[in-house]
């Protein structure tokens, strides 16, 4: 008897619970973000001088402002990579209810593991993609044009192009779970390579900051060796999902 109530399907809940539920994840995601932000205002200046190395100069500014601004948006930056943690969790909370409770301890891989691939994501972007862009950008036709780069437009694109490269890492996790409770199976993935590379193409052209093909092929590179290895997780995924649901499903009376 114990047994059959641990394994009982979650109780569904109706759509306005669906929307408090999100909006007390999206609460506890800004109260992260929140704390993160301010936790990050300590070491910003710091953290502003070791993102300029790749440019090896000081940045200009045109306007008043523009210097506490870009201050400012380090530390949003930096706060949000910070409270990454907590932004996964809440995901992780928002989609538990629909879960069954053997499901749930899959949050001890779930975080661990979306949070190493969000920091090798971050590597690989600062490492190897940011040296080639800004050696591209810096050594364009400069005959022809005098390259000082301003600190909003400089920190803006470093940013951004860290924290997609660190969120398209995480794909594998994403594929996972969204294979583990029967959104998609291992097959579609497959049999649909053709429009994955054409989409990993496109994120590839978004997030980059150049237009080199150089750089958006160093880009791509990882994302289809990340892709081929959603595959494989996506097949255990799927494999977990079928299992649950025959565990589930009744027999049928002779």
């Amino acid at each position: 008897m114990s047994q059959a109530v641990n394994d009982s399907p979650p109780s569904e809940m109706t759509l306005l619970g669906h929307l408090s539920e999100l909006r007390r994840r999206l609460v506890w995601v800004g109260a992260g973000l929140l704390v993160g932000t301010l936790i990050s205002f300590i070491f910003a200046e710091a953290l502003l001088q070791f993102l300029t190395r790749p440019y090896g100069d000081q940045l200009q500014t045109l306007r008043p402002t523009e210097g506490i601004e870009t201050y400012f948006k380090i530390a949003l930056a930096s706060g949000a990579m910070l409270s990454m943690p907590i932004i996964l969790l809440q995901v992780w909370k928002f989609i538990s209810p629909g879960l069954l409770p053997q499901e749930k301890r899959h949050v001890y891989i779930f975080l661990p593991s979306a949070m190493v691939l969000f920091l090798l994501g971050i590597a690989f972007a600062w490492y190897v993609l940011l040296p080639a862009a800004i050696a591209f950008l810096d050594g364009f036709l400069n005959n022809v044009f005098i390259t000082e780069w301003t600190s909003q437009e400089y920190i803006g694109f470093i940013t951004t192009f860290l924290f997609w490269i660190g969120v398209s890492f995480e794909m594998p996790v994403i594929v996972y779970f969204i294979a583990r409770v029967g959104i998609v199976s291992a097959s579609t993935l497959r049999e649909q390579w053709r429009t994955a590379i054409v989409i990993i193409a496109i994120l590839a052209a978004a997030v980059t900051p150049t237009v080199d093909p150089v750089t958006m092929l160093l880009t791509m590179a990882p994302l289809i060796v990340l892709y081929i290895l959603s595959l494989g997780l996506a097949r255990i995924g799927q494999r977990q999902f079928e299992r649950a649901m025959a565990l589930e499903t009744p027999s049928t009376p002779p």
